[in-house]
């Protein structure tokens, strides 16, 4: 099947091809590596450095690990309800994606050094889920009760909190793309992407097919991670203007409902793709995704490719029933 005839010819902001269709495979991008999850496994497939005294011009070989997956959304009926099962996917999936991180990571480690432990992994996720939370809903709920008073308006409140917490966002994305440290991760972050619209186009995964695909992609976390600043605007917005420490614990305590509904809101849109208005909609998401991604090179989709290929070697793509797709869209 051609490229062109498989996506219908859709494209996206970057004049680039999209899949008119969405599969259950998500993935995100590793230390010189990409994770690919589908809905029985994950792998995670990793560019090993160089060997000792060879030429520039030749890289390292590929690892790949996969491992099964029991997605908990399985486990209990509860947790495939709305809203619910958003929680709960986006939990996996952050369990899978540091477990993916450490594999890369160590992955990385010359030979004659201790490994990545995996209690400093937890204190990891522990430590970058505080930072977050903190940063992106603390802070801004903070800075915005110092000129409580003189707001005086519960709406004006709860707008200009939102203003100041998708400000943090903007600034923090654009100061990430301009560390030079994360090119590679970004460029990788691209070839994930690039990898999943090919397949979800039915053609060939091949590095030169993937490269004619856009590097955005609807489902991806950073359109995701917008709709949550856009969302908490209107949770938030009944709570009115309690006390100080009020404020606080409602957007510590919030964050998993905000999560869930923003969860509904990327599956749906990336369901809806192929239509217009739909596209227009996710239009400032697929923007922002400019700067969390980079063009990769075959090289890089060769990577991302091997690691798709490791979950399509167990999964049997189109014979899921609807249960076992439910909450496994979350990022791609």
């Amino acid at each position: 099947m051609s490229v062109a005839a498989a996506s219908e010819d859709t494209r996206l902001p970057d004049g680039a091809l999209m899949a008119a269709r969405d599969k259950p495979v998500g993935g995100q991008a590793v230390l010189e590596g990409v994770m690919m999850r589908g809905v029985s496994t994950w792998a995670v497939a990793v560019r090993l450095p160089r060997p000792e005294g060879a030429p520039e011009s030749e890289l390292g070989d590929i690892e790949i690990r996969s491992e099964p997956l029991v997605s908990w959304t399985k486990k209990h009926r509860v947790y495939r309800l709305p809203i619910i099962r958003g929680v709960v996917a986006l939990a996996e999936s952050l369990v899978i994606g540091f477990k993916a991180l450490g594999i890369s990571a160590n992955a990385q480690v010359p030979d004659q050094e201790e490994p990545i432990s995996g209690g400093m992994w937890v204190g990891t996720i522990v430590v970058a889920l505080a930072f977050a939370i903190g940063l992106f809903f603390v802070v801004p709920v903070g800075l915005t009760s110092l000129i409580k008073d003189a707001i005086g308006s519960a709406f004006l409140f709860w707008l200009i909190e939102g203003i100041v917490r998708t400000a943090i966002f903007l600034g923090y994305l654009v100061l990430l793309s301009r560390l030079k440290d994360l090119r590679r991760v970004f460029e990788y972050h691209g070839a994930e992407h690039k990898t999943i619209a090919a397949y979800e186009a039915g053609v060939d995964l091949t590095p030169a097919n993937a490269a004619r695909f856009s590097r955005l992609h609807p489902r991806c976390g950073t359109s995701f991670l917008l709709i949550v600043m856009i969302v908490a605007i209107f949770v938030f917005a009944p709570i009115g203007l309690p006390a100080w420490w009020l404020l606080v614990i409602t957007r510590i305590l919030g964050v998993p409902l905000i999560a869930g509904i923003s969860f509904e809101i990327i599956k749906w849109a990336g369901r809806n793709r192929n239509k217009a208005w739909v596209r227009a909609v996710i239009w400032p998401g697929l923007q922002l995704q400019k700067l969390t991604t980079r063009e990769p090179d075959h090289d890089e989709l060769a990577v991302a490719i091997a690691a798709l290929g490791a979950v399509l070697e167990v999964e049997k793509p189109g014979e899921q029933d609807a249960d076992e797709l439910v909450g496994i869209e979350v990022v791609a």
